[in-house]
């Protein structure tokens, strides 16, 4: 793995990448200059995915399984109700790995979104029981898609909350976040800490009706 002195070298791969927070991820990183790995469980939507984001050739697709086993670094941006499910079968793709995860355990009904109940406490740590030998990182989990996607945006404004129990790793998440400009990563506690961050993603979709926006968060005096 490319250490944190040459993180621009490093392999970006991103499970569920078809989705709009995924594609939206693997636009800014490849926009970074990162080669970026688009997975889905139908490799030919993860080559469509691709091909609709190529930047300089640096965005490419395959199955998950191909993907997870090829790069650097993980971002899992599953749909939640196929999280356990994806991450148990590439348990051994994803192994000695950096796995970030920003799955949000979401429901909605008519009164909007709220946080689901997680046995493990929080996606974050349901992903480090499936995966034993990944180094699992909680981050990017309140980052519009819709600003990380649209081509008019230089600069996403905000902050990305990285948890994690591995200091290495999460030195190298917060790093890996400033490659997006605007986006600074702050080092905001344990794994055991992920799941209040991942059910303030119910409060922001709340704002974002509200207010019509594309809201994110700043931590102030740091």
């Amino acid at each position: 793995m490319a250490e944190l002195s040459d993180i621009s070298q490093l392999t970006i791969a991103i499970l569920g990448g078809t989705g709009d927070q995924g594609k939206g991820l693997a636009h800014r990183f490849a926009l970074a200059g990162h080669r970026v790995l688009i997975g889905s469980r139908n490799a030919d939507r993860a080559y469509a995915a691709a091909a609709e984001l190529a930047i300089a050739g640096t965005v490419e697709g395959g199955e998950n399984a191909v993907v997870a086993a090829e790069a650097d670094v993980v971002i899992v941006a599953v749909p939640w109700e196929g999280h356990a499910a994806t991450l148990s079968a590439l348990a051994g793709e994803l192994a000695g790995k950096i796995v970030v995860d920003c799955v949000n355990p979401l429901g909605f009904d008519k009164q909007g979104a709220y946080p689901l109940t997680v046995a493990e406490g929080s996606a974050a740590e349901q992903a480090a029981a499936l995966l034993p030998r990944s180094r699992v990182v909680g981050a990017f989990h309140h980052v519009s898609a819709v600003l990380l996607l649209d081509p008019t945006v230089a600069s996403v404004d905000l902050d990305v909350l990285v948890l994690g129990d591995d200091r290495e790793a999460t030195d190298l998440v917060q790093a890996l976040a400033a490659r997006i400009p605007g986006v600074r990563g702050v080092y905001g506690g344990r794994l055991r800490n992920a799941h209040q961050v991942e059910a303030l993603t119910a409060n922001l979709i709340s704002i974002n009706r509200r207010y019509k926006a594309h809201a994110g968060f700043r931590v102030t005096d740091v």
